[in-house]
């Protein structure tokens, strides 16, 4: 998927003010941004849902709003899937396999048996949990032998053992070849599962990237849990480290390894108990909020 210049406006609001992003082959690639940023949005448009003001979609080089087959190879769902209540879960998929013709129907099994759903398939989609609607909504999407999925927010509303279960499957799917373009709030969720991300704020994209490469950029320090902070702290900025900071009852500094090392021996000779001192590195939680939090 290439995504270039994608403006999409509402009057004088810009939802999305010039969006540019790439999904290689292969990737599972994290869409992030704080509610109202234009994700949902953006996904529309990458789906050919909405009309963008400006700028560009090719998926596999096609243009959604122009080509009759640019959304071959393509599948997902914006926001909840959606079915019917009182059908069960194989006739729901039977009646979507029907617009897509060629052997969508005969891949019905194979679906509900990869999204574990193959117990419940007779049973009416109205009595299904949020999370096996979710599944569900995969296997709809698996019909469709896509070589690129679009997941907005699978894992919203779901317990810990559906969070869980719904990372696994997605694991399953990116080891399988299939392409996932995953837009999630659960920044732990994206960390473990995605390879590169982009961050949206206000309508534009704030960073495109490799995630280890974003991870790195923030730098390494240490945290310092000490019987006496105060004297703790002395010890550190006298023996060369100026950069530390208080936080949640312990100390937060940044030094090589060297003057670490240094800090730790001066620290038992002043008599000052440690009680951890650990390697710190950030979180995408933590880049994320810098990144999206007004200032």
């Amino acid at each position: 998927m290439e995504v270039r210049g994608l403006v999409k406006r509402y009057g004088d609001l810009a939802a999305v003010a010039g969006v540019d992003l790439t999904v290689n082959a292969g990737d599972v690639y994290g869409y992030l941004g704080p509610n109202g940023a234009g994700k949902t949005t953006c996904l529309r448009m990458m789906l050919g849902l909405i009309r963008p003001t400006e700028g560009t979609v090719r998926l596999f080089g096609r243009d959604p709003l122009e080509s009759v087959h640019a959304l071959d190879g393509v599948a997902g769902f914006v926001e909840a899937p959606t079915f019917y209540p009182y059908l069960n879960g194989r006739r729901n998929l039977e009646l979507l396999a029907a617009f897509d013709g060629d052997d969508a129907r005969a891949r019905i099994d194979e679906a509900l048996e990869i999204v574990e759903l193959s117990g419940r398939a007779k049973d009416r989609v109205g009595g299904y949990s949020h999370g096996m609607r979710q599944r569900l909504g995969i296997a709809a999407a698996l019909l469709r032998d896509p070589q690129l999925l679009l997941l907005d927010e699978p894992t919203t509303g779901l317990d810990p053992a559906g969070m869980r279960d719904m990372r696994e499957l997605v694991k399953r799917l990116a080891a399988g070849g299939i392409t996932i373009l995953l837009s999630s709030h659960i920044l732990a969720e994206v960390e473990e599962l995605c390879n590169r991300v982009a961050i949206i704020r206000s309508g534009r994209i704030i960073y495109e990237g490799f995630l280890a490469e974003l991870l790195r950029s923030a730098g390494g320090g240490y945290r310092l849990r000490a019987t006496d902070n105060e004297r703790a702290e002395n010890v550190l900025r006298s023996s060369g480290i100026v950069d530390v900071q208080r936080s949640d009852g312990e100390l937060r500094f940044q030094a090589e390894p060297a003057d670490v090392e240094a800090a730790s021996v001066a620290l038992g000779r002043a008599g000052v108990g440690i009680s951890a001192l650990v390697p710190h590195t950030a979180t995408l939680e933590e880049l994320f909020l810098d990144m999206t939090e007004p200032e």
